[in-house]
């Protein structure tokens, strides 16, 4: 789309007639600088998803969800995170009430070496505070199972 701004009104005979300018504006910089941000968002995005290294176990069906809930992170060394921030396992129920209000269900991730008793512990804490888990884990890989 152009537009012609002479002054001695002769529109339709020509576009630069008379030193005339022609104000266009380009957006095709515009959409390349665009698309790049957007495939160098899409290649970063992945490993954005957590700081915390977690291997959680695979299982033969997963339920995709899009759920923000607040995430309880149990590494292998086991230390307890809520968010990305260590938390002792006592206080989990009660800092997730002060933090996220009455929140009905958190995500576990636990780390698939940690013994059981430190992932049933931090069940029953937030078991106890009336508070759903939901846990976290990926799907298997059934190309690599054995036959």
């Amino acid at each position: 789309m152009a537009f012609s701004t002479s002054s001695n009104g002769s529109r339709g005979r020509g576009r630069f007639q008379h030193g005339g300018t022609l104000s266009e504006i380009n957006v095709t910089p515009f959409v390349d600088v665009l698309l790049v941000l957007l495939i160098i968002f899409m290649l970063t995005a992945h490993v954005m998803e957590s700081g915390i290294d977690v291997d959680v176990p695979a299982v033969k069906t997963t339920k995709d969800t899009t759920r923000d809930l607040p995430i309880v992170t149990i590494t292998k060394d086991p230390e307890v995170y809520l968010g990305e921030k260590p938390i002792n396992i006592n206080e989990i129920a009660s800092t997730v009430q002060k933090r996220y209000g009455k929140s009905q269900t958190v995500y576990v991730r636990a780390d698939k070496r940690v013994p059981w008793e430190i992932v049933a512990q931090v069940l029953a804490e937030l078991g106890a505070a009336k508070i759903g888990v939901s846990a976290v884990t990926k799907p298997e890989d059934i190309t690599r199972r054995p036959r």
